[in-house]
């Protein structure tokens, strides 16, 4: 019996293979792509060994991409009619059977399933990690914040992966809406670990809720070594440079940074945030076709079979932005055949039905310039959007949606209540002020429409000059 760097016993795992699955646990913690390596190499070493075989099958699981689930299912098949079960400890066998649950697409009781080894196992750094994602995937705020906050305790300030922790924490707080207290916890953990580009992403992430974009520039400009290389989540955190780029006005920007980061990724997590990013000026109508032909080109074959909603209103609006409204069309279709065979605790099925499905129709709605079967598709549901997943900054391209077409379709109740939800809740934010102002000029107020858009010029101007390289 070997024991890992957290001092949790391990079976089935000589001194080789404990070292790599060490290390590929810090590789997952830092968003290295060394992580499949090291994984690898520990499966290598100690072919049956339990936690290194749990390890290989999250990361196929968490890419949220089919192929490489149905591969993941395959090798922990093997390794499960392998071994001997009863010869698992406890918290192997409660691994086993969450990855199990995943794999049979129920990511909610994979989640209870890893919250009960953290509860008995507050110092699993794979079983906090595993279940931060799940929690992410499936929109879960409270438990983004509380199950990284209950482990908290049982870690000290000069474990390796402290930082970590508190990069996880910082996250979950600020999805949880505790800003100043998730940039206060992500900016110690970026203190104790320059690299932690999660933790770094926590904070940019509150400073994106609070509409503090110059903030947010200046503080990626000063960290740009730090998150820009050396990672696969380099293309999000490229994402986001974008999105305050946006909110600055800058348009040049945020196309600079999507042609030299985000155009060339392949899989689901980059491809979506590139369509995240053209979407918000699709709906500012400017149009991008060659950039949106390229990215829908990516789509097909990820989007083949259903795994994840959130995945799949990301291809919609590609093929909607490319003009591809047929593409858009069957993919919907084939997601109705879907639900049409219920599959009893699949979390995707229910993803799909109650927000996956109304949003990709909205989209294409939104395509056709039907405002109004947009708003009656989306108004319902703003409230629950977070059910298939994502971030409120990944989501904010739906309610951005819904607005757009409240205004596009003179629904200006509507459009007033969200401007002003938005407004009350992001002052600083030139966007919200620009949607007030077009609201003001909608309904004929010519002198509130030049107010409003004043005051969005001020805030630019108050933020601040920022400087961004496009190189990585």
């Amino acid at each position: 019996m070997s024991t890992d760097q957290h001092d949790l016993a391990m079976t089935g795992a000589g001194d080789a293979a404990t070292r790599h699955y060490d290390q590929a646990i810090d590789d997952l913690l830092h968003f290295r792509v060394e992580v499949d390596a090291e994984t690898t190499a520990a499966l290598a070493e100690a072919p049956d060994f339990p936690m290194g075989n749990v390890l290989a099958a999250y990361l196929g699981l968490l890419t949220t991409e089919a192929e490489d689930a149905r591969t993941a299912r395959r090798r922990f098949a093997a390794f499960r009619a392998r071994i001997d079960h009863s010869t698992l400890l406890p918290r192997e066998r409660a691994h086993v059977e969450a990855v199990q649950a995943l794999l049979d697409g129920d990511f909610l009781t994979c989640g209870r399933r890893l919250g009960m080894i953290t509860e008995q196992h507050p110092r699993d750094a794979l079983a906090l990690a595993a279940g931060h994602q799940i929690d992410f995937f499936t929109g879960d705020a409270r438990s983004l914040r509380d199950r990284i906050g209950g482990a908290l305790s049982a870690w000290r300030e000069d474990d390796r992966h402290f930082g970590h922790v508190l990069g996880m924490y910082a996250f979950g707080l600020e999805e949880a809406g505790h800003y100043d207290r998730s940039e206060e916890v992500g900016l110690r953990a970026v203190e104790l670990n320059a690299r932690d580009v999660w933790g770094i992403h926590a904070v940019v992430h509150t400073y994106e809720m609070q509409g503090r974009f110059g903030e947010g520039i200046r503080y990626l400009d000063a960290r740009v070594d730090d998150w820009s290389t050396g990672t696969f989540f380099n293309v999000h955190n490229w994402w986001h440079y974008a999105l305050y780029a946006l909110e600055a006005g800058d348009v040049a920007r945020a196309l600079a940074i999507y042609d030299a980061v985000l155009a060339a990724g392949r899989s689901s997590m980059e491809l979506l945030d590139a369509a995240a990013l053209l979407w918000r000026l699709y709906l500012e109508g400017s149009g991008q076709h060659e950039r949106w032909s390229a990215l829908a080109e990516g789509w097909p074959a990820l989007v083949a079979e259903p795994f994840y909603a959130f995945n799949d209103m990301h291809a919609v609006m590609s093929y909607v932005g490319a003009g591809r409204l047929a593409d858009a069309g069957r993919l919907i279709a084939a997601r109705e055949t879907y639900l049409a065979e219920p599959r009893p605790g699949v979390t995707n099925q229910d993803m799909t039905a109650r927000v996956g499905l109304p949003v990709c129709r909205a989209l294409v709605a939104f395509g056709q310039g039907d405002h109004d079967r947009v708003v009656d598709l989306l108004w319902p549901i703003r409230h629950r959007v977070n059910e298939f997943g994502g971030s409120h900054a990944q989501r904010d391209a739906v309610q951005r949606t819904l607005l757009e077409a409240a205004l596009r379709g003179g629904r200006h109740d509507l459009a007033r209540v969200l401007v002003s939800e938005r407004i009350n809740v992001r002052p600083c934010s030139p966007f919200n002020w620009l949607k007030q102002g077009a609201l003001a000029e909608a309904v004929g107020d010519r002198a509130a429409a030049a107010a409003a858009r004043l005051r969005a010029g001020e805030l630019v101007r108050q933020a601040g000059p920022g400087s961004v390289g496009t190189g990585g």
